[in-house]
């Protein structure tokens, strides 16, 4: 929900709702006001008096509190997509479920095309053991492991790269790796 959906039309729908919810509830009908009294009818105009302020001050602090939300969801956005590394959330079964710009250029792919593949399918052949062994390490200690291991990107090409990756929990609980992707092949090439 934007802000902006907090609106006159959404507060007349959510005064539709509460009347809707005043008439199936049980209250003084509008027969029996008769014998309210008057210090009693006084009584309940301060009470109401009160209570719709306390409902404004209410939805301005969600108002507020919304507002900041939006922006630290535009601070993450900017800090995960636009980051000079790449990063990938992989399920324990191994499938990429999240992964942000900087790898989606790593891994010469879409973002559509990466996500729910196998990590496995973008490492080259003869260094599985060594990401198979860097999982392993991961979840036997639970403490951030990291490797260098060559990848493949979508059409082919190799690079290597630097892995580092945390054991983590989704929002479900369910257990995930939080993977960083650092390009190293200029440093292997000057290695040799």
């Amino acid at each position: 929900m934007n802000i902006k959906d907090n609106g006159p039309e959404n507060d007349a729908k959510l005064r539709q709702r509460a009347e809707e919810i005043v008439q199936r509830k049980e209250g003084p009908s509008p027969e029996n006001l008769e014998t309210v009294s008057h210090e009693e009818t006084r009584r309940i105009i301060h009470e109401l008096r009160v209570y719709q302020i306390e409902l404004k001050m209410q939805n301005d602090e969600l108002r507020r509190a919304h507002a900041e939300l939006e922006a630290a969801r535009v601070r993450y956005f900017d800090l995960y997509n636009l980051a000079p590394v790449g990063y990938l959330i992989v399920s324990r079964e191994g499938l990429i479920l999240e992964v942000n710009l900087a790898a989606v250029n790593l891994l010469a792919s879409a973002r559509a095309v990466l996500i729910k593949k196998p990590i496995t399918r973008f490492i080259l052949e003869q260094d599985l053991g060594i990401y198979y062994q860097h999982r392993k390490q991961l979840w036997v200690t639970g403490k951030p492991d990291a490797c260098e291991l060559r990848m493949m990107k979508n059409d082919g090409t190799t690079f290597w790269t630097h892995l580092t990756t945390t054991a983590a929990q989704d929002a479900e609980g369910a257990p995930v790796y939080y993977s960083v992707l650092s390009n190293i092949t200029e440093r292997e090439r000057e290695q040799k």
